[in-house]
């Protein structure tokens, strides 16, 4: 086949089709283009125009040498099934052209890489958990490759699937390949090479731009879900997006999350797990200090630290983050090892995570699938959440829905609801995108809570059977503080105010009331003029309970401290400070001592 930049073909065509089509489309312009420089070559009885400054490289059915995409070369002859080429991605703009192909039915090209055909794909193999060791390298190995590794203690593989900056030719990777390995026990993990962050040192790549990362990170989710049910990998899978290293500048940090933002919601709405794949002191770094906030982390995390350590654990990844077989660790980069004897490039992996396993799991054990659209708080102490969920193992049920308010599950301080099966509304966009489900799989529901202020809300999709329940997504919403004050004025003994629990009927206002003072003090300093300095005091402090919807008059008389502080200041600015849980109101109130009462009376 042709490919090369700019150039997508469509449609399958047999081998001589394709020599013919690359005589001809290199043929068209020839005149343009040798004014502007290059040289012809002979192919298979055919004039190949080669532009300035490219290589001609001619590779046999069954040359080792690898097919860059990478780089200004014109290759005669696609990549055979026996290349060799290094460990990890080939990164940068796909600048080669292939002319022609050494295998028996090129798929069309999507993107711009070499691949191995098969007729369309009907997805087949979906995801599941490998604890063990396993290795990555650019191209996947062939068949008989991957037989001889079978005596290896290497049982995951990591396979690119293609992407912007993906210049690794495939010449094996088809469905039938994909459904061959896992049938014969590997599990795979399926990566994908999009746009990488502004501040990559790689100079040939295509990279994302602050403006647009969130339209561009939902695309490339987009164009992996197409590769990858081109080569039979179905709902379920996970699908890892390749950032490679990059300066964690302020700006580039906030693209790159507001990039992986958008690959994961885009991911899930699909159908499938999110992965990401990056350097610990980077991409991953930087997803680490999002996680449990509201921000919607991947799935799982694949961490590059070439640290030796067959483990997954990271010293910037804390225990409590992606802790249920959600992490792998690359810990070796690119090295050549021997198995069965066939030698491949590889960087070693310790997986602990999400792998394409052997064949679809069984019924009952996929976990829902489902997108979190909308969080809010139409009124104080109400929140509302909307969206889509179904199991893939019982698609016509209603699904049950939980709700975290203030993190995610297990972590502490939170409130959980159970919603029941709520998820019960007619969705045609819903029904269109998964026919089986049919539409009746959309949740739009209010609930009270106690919480206040701006809280993560969390939203779980509970599974049917045995497959775990689906973190639909994370939003911060402020709930409107439902705590208000009136009637605030002094006694003799302290103050008295009103305070109303706005909150529904049925639930309670548990809070504490403290007023306090700040004031200036000057402290003497030898041979030097006193400094002076502000101190804050507390005067008074009670607990209270109110029912929602009501109000009660409270008497805050002053602590002995406090009524001492007021005698010596005579007078106080003081603020009263109402707190339920996640959030407070204030106000203000000037406090006079008897003492300064009679004073100010007499003048």
């Amino acid at each position: 086949m042709i490919s090369g930049p700019g150039i997508r073909l469509r449609a399958h065509f047999p081998v001589a089709a394709l020599v013919l089509l690359a005589a001809f489309a290199a043929t068209l312009g020839a005149g343009r283009a040798e004014a502007a420089g290059g040289r012809s070559v002979q192919f298979e009885g055919h004039a190949v125009h080669v532009p300035q400054g490219y290589k001609v490289v001619r590779v046999g059915a069954h040359s080792r040498t690898c097919v860059r995409l990478d780089r200004r070369v014109v290759y005669l002859g696609g990549p055979s099934a026996e290349q060799r080429c290094p460990a990890g991605p080939i990164l940068g703009k796909r600048r080669a052209i292939v002319v022609g192909s050494n295998q028996a039915r090129p798929r069309a090209a999507r993107a711009s890489a070499s691949r191995a055909t098969d007729p369309p794909a009907t997805a087949s193999v979906s995801g599941s958990v490998f604890t063990g060791l396993g290795f990555d390298t650019c191209s996947a190995p062939s068949s008989s490759a991957m037989a001889a590794w079978a005596e290896s203690p290497f049982r995951g593989v990591g396979i690119y699937i293609g992407g912007e900056n993906s210049a690794c030719s495939q010449p094996n990777l088809s469905s039938s390949w994909v459904s061959a390995q896992t049938t014969a026990g590997w599990h795979l993990i399926p990566t994908y090479v999009g746009l990488q962050a502004p501040t990559s040192s790689c100079s040939s790549c295509a990279k994302l731009t602050a403006v647009a990362a969130a339209t561009q990170g939902a695309a490339a989710a987009e164009d992996a879900v197409t590769e990858a049910i081109a080569i039979g990998i179905g709902t379920g899978s996970p699908i890892y997006f390749d950032m490679e290293s990059y300066s964690p500048t302020a700006s580039a940090t906030k693209s790159v999350l507001t990039f992986l933002e958008a690959w994961t919601n885009k991911i899930h709405e699909l159908g499938y797990v999110s992965g990401v794949y990056s350097s610990s002191g980077s991409g991953i770094a930087d997803l680490a200090a999002q996680y449990g906030t509201a921000y919607p982390s991947p799935d799982n995390i694949w961490i590059a630290n070439w640290n030796g350590a067959e483990n997954t654990l990271d010293t910037v990844v804390p225990s409590t983050a992606w802790p249920n077989h959600q992490r792998i660790h690359q810990f070796r980069g690119g090295h050549n090892e021997t198995w069965g004897g066939t030698t491949i490039n590889i960087d070693s992996n310790y997986v602990d995570g999400a792998t394409v396993g052997v064949g679809t799991p069984a019924v009952g054990e996929s976990d829902p699938i489902g997108v979190l659209e909308l969080t809010g708080a139409p009124a104080k102490g109400q929140v509302r959440v909307k969206g889509w969920a179904f199991d893939p193992d019982s698609p016509a049920e209603v699904l049950s829905i939980n709700v975290v308010v203030g993190g995610r599950e297990g972590q502490k301080g939170v409130e959980t609801f159970e919603l029941g099966p709520v998820a019960n509304i007619v969705r045609t966009d819903v029904a269109a995108t998964h026919t089986t489900a049919g539409p009746n799989h959309g949740f739009d529901v209010r609930f009270n809570t106690i919480k206040s202020g701006p809280e993560p809300i969390c939203v779980y999709a509970v599974n049917v059977a045995l497959g775990g329940n689906r973190l639909l997504g994370c939003k911060t919403t402020t709930i409107p503080v439902a705590i208000t004050i009136s009637g605030l004025r002094a006694t003799r003994s302290g103050i008295a105010v009103n305070l109303t629990c706005e909150f529904p009927a049925g639930l309670e206002c548990p809070g504490h009331l403290g007023l306090r003072t700040t004031y200036k003090v000057s402290t003497p300093r030898r041979r030097k003029p006193p400094r002076i300095h502000a101190v804050t005091r507390s005067l008074a402090q009670r607990t209270f309970h109110l029912n929602g919807a009501s109000w009660h008059r409270f008497v805050l008389p002053l602590s002995a401290g406090g009524r001492k502080i007021l005698q010596e200041r005579g007078k106080l600015r003081t603020l009263l400070v109402a707190s339920i849980p996640g959030g407070q109101r204030s106000a203000g109130l000037p406090l006079e001592s008897a003492a300064a009462r009679r004073a100010s009376a007499r003048r």
